[in-house]
């Protein structure tokens, strides 16, 4: 017979841990003996060895009980199961940290690395943080909302920012956002844009309402840029 302190060092876990195992039902919890201290027989470390070893192998405790009474095939077919959640598990983990490595980026918050490298050319051809800032909160509501619809405005995006014009455009319109809405420069400015455009192929367009949203959310508006809207 041995006692509580014993058992945890033979089975090499903490008494901490043997006690939780009584109260979730896992080991029996012997009588006390008349000195009051529990004893504990081999078979009991034998079966602490064994939910050790189901527990460390990512065996969640509440199906330990289930496999330690299971038959060969039953056991197998059970372990098959806890393997493929693992799995799962594993995977849903490897993305998280995938996420949480762009969110140390400031132009990776929250969007994908795709976007997160469009923002990233987009400062290096000269645009402001704050024009940045603002595309990247368009696109984290527009590739949740419309996400099909958003890889199509990014490839077109990405192509455009091929084009010296359109960087030349997409700067001075930049720059606009704290004109004057009667600033001489800005009719210019939009007749540029308009002929560009009309050059340019068709990209299915946005929900007006979503886009509406989207622009709001990033404080994507000034006068300037609206009467160049207009």
């Amino acid at each position: 017979m041995i006692t509580i302190g014993q058992l945890a060092r033979y089975a090499g876990v903490t008494i901490k841990a043997v006690r939780h195992y009584h109260k979730v039902g896992l080991l029996a919890e012997p009588e006390r003996d008349h000195s009051g201290y529990r004893r504990y027989r081999a078979q009991d470390a034998v079966d602490l060895v064994k939910i050790r070893t189901l527990a460390e192998a990512g065996v969640p405790l509440a199906r330990v009980k289930e496999l330690l009474g299971a038959g060969e095939e039953e056991f197998a077919a059970a372990i098959t199961e806890i393997d493929e959640a693992l799995r799962r598990r594993e995977e849903e983990i490897r993305l998280a940290r995938e996420r949480v490595v762009r969110l140390r980026a400031g132009n990776a918050l929250f969007v994908t690395s795709e976007v997160a490298s469009m923002l990233d050319l987009l400062r290096d051809v000269g645009v402001s943080e704050r024009g940045v800032r603002m595309e990247r909160e368009v696109w984290v509501l527009m590739q949740t909302v419309a996400p099909d619809e958003a890889a199509v405005w990014l490839a077109d995006k990405v192509d455009s920012l091929a084009d010296p014009e359109f960087r030349r455009l997409y700067l001075d319109h930049d720059e606009a956002f704290g004109f004057a809405p009667d600033d001489p420069r800005l009719p210019t400015l939009a007749e540029r844009a308009a002929t560009w455009l009309a050059g340019r192929p068709a990209v299915p367009a946005a929900d007006p309402e979503i886009s509406a949203l989207a622009l709001e959310a990033a404080g994507a508006s000034s006068p300037a840029w609206d009467a160049l809207r207009q």
